[in-house]
């Protein structure tokens, strides 16, 4: 699988931020079809550092309230927190 096609888009949140500080810890939203394997090859190959560990989370859309009063469900995701080894970080802007 392309690395592109692996890693969607980067989560910034305060308690990711602080993963990232303390833990070198990174959180990526990833597509659902991937594995742990694919993930820290993509993460490998775009950024250039060197993976320690891949932890994934499947999260299911939260279902809600339209104005007429029908119930939709948001879209489901995949979500990736990467350890990468001491003294690696990923530059983010």
């Amino acid at each position: 699988m392309d690395a592109n096609a692996v890693l969607k888009i980067v989560r910034m949140t305060e308690k990711s931020s602080k993963q990232s500080a303390e833990l070198g810890q990174y959180t990526f939203e990833v597509a659902p079809t991937s594995t742990k394997h694919s993930i820290a090859a993509a993460v490998e190959q775009t950024f250039k550092v060197t993976v320690k560990r891949v932890n994934i989370q499947n999260y299911r859309g939260k279902n809600k309230r339209t104005r007429t009063g029908r119930t939709v469900r948001g879209s489901d995701f995949k979500k990736a927190i990467v350890t990468l080894k001491a003294g690696d970080k990923i530059e983010l802007v």
